[in-house]
C-alpha cells in the first residue's frame, strides 16, 4: 500500500457503515479487464472462494429465500457457513462466508457464468444492489483497516490473473463507489486522480477487442 491520502471528510456508506477516510492512490494506477461477462479466459476465478456477506447482505438474501431457492437450486440452509466473524466496518457488525461448492461460491451459475443473485435481480426487475453483498460490487476495492479505500491484495500483487489492461481499478468501480458512498465521494476522488494521474474519468472505455491474454498459472483469489 502506498502513503494514503486523507479525504477532506468522512464518508460513511448508504447503509451507515463503512466508513471511509482515505484512499490508497494504487487504485488509480492499477488496471484489471473489468468487463467480466465479456471476459473469455478466468471462468469466475475470483468468484472460487466465496465471499464475507454483512449482516445486512444476509437479511436481504434471506427475504427473498423461498424465490432464490427455487432459483439457486440449494436451500438456503447450505448458503452461508454457520460460523459468524467479527467484522467493525461491515454493516451489523459481523459477516458469514459464502459456502464454496466445487464450482465456486454458491451463488456462482454452476450451469453458466456469473452471480446468480445478480441475474435473479436483473430477471425480476430488481436493482442489484438489494441482493449483491457489498464487497462484491465493488470488487475490486476494498476498505482496509481504518477507513481506507483499497485495493484487495490480490490485486496491489497482480495475482489476479485479469490485471494489467483495461481501466484502472477507479474507473471500474467508480459508479459503484458512487451508489454506496455518494457522489460527493466520487467527486474527491475525481479531483485527487486529476491531480495525480491527469483528467478525470468520463465513463468506461470500451472494452479491449479480441481475447485477452491466458494466465501463465493458477491463482487462488479470496474475497475477504
Amino acid at each position: 500500500m502506498e502513503q494514503i491520502i486523507p479525504f477532506s471528510r468522512p464518508y460513511p456508506c448508504r447503509y451507515g457503515s463503512p466508513v471511509l477516510s482515505s484512499v490508497d492512490p494504487l487504485i488509480f494506477t492499477i488496471r484489471y479487464f473489468t468487463y467480466c461477462m465479456q471476459c473469455t479466459f478466468c471462468n469466475d476465478h475470483c468468484c472460487s472462494y466465496g465471499v464475507s456477506a454483512s449482516v445486512l447482505d444476509i437479511e436481504r438474501i434471506l427475504a427473498r429465500a423461498d424465490a432464490l431457492e427455487a432459483y439457486v437450486g440449494v436451500q438456503q440452509d447450505g448458503w452461508f457457513e454457520q460460523e459468524w466473524e467479527e467484522e467493525p466496518d461491515y454493516p451489523g457488525g459481523f459477516s458469514r462466508r459464502t459456502v464454496v461448492t466445487e464450482r465456486g461460491c454458491i451463488f456462482l451459475n454452476p450451469r453458466g457464468r456469473g452471480c446468480m443473485l445478480h441475474t435473479y435481480a436483473l430477471e425480476h426487475g430488481m436493482d442489484y444492489h438489494e441482493l449483491k453483498p457489498i464487497i462484491c460490487a465493488v470488487f475490486p476495492c476494498a476498505v482496509a483497516e481504518g477507513g481506507v479505500l483499497c485495493t484487495m491484495d490480490e490485486i496491489e500483487e497482480h495475482s489476479v490473473i485479469c490485471t494489467g489492461s483495461g481501466p484502472t481499478v477507479y474507473e471500474g468501480t467508480r459508479s459503484e463507489l458512487a451508489y454506496y458512498w455518494g457522489e460527493a465521494l466520487v467527486g474527491e476522488l475525481d479531483a485527487i486522480q486529476r491531480s495525480l494521474t491527469g483528467p478525470a474519468p468520463r465513463g468506461l472505455p470500451l472494452p479491449p477487442s479480441g481475447t485477452h491474454r491466458k494466465a501463465r498459472k493458477k491463482h487462488r483469489v479470496q474475497k475477504t
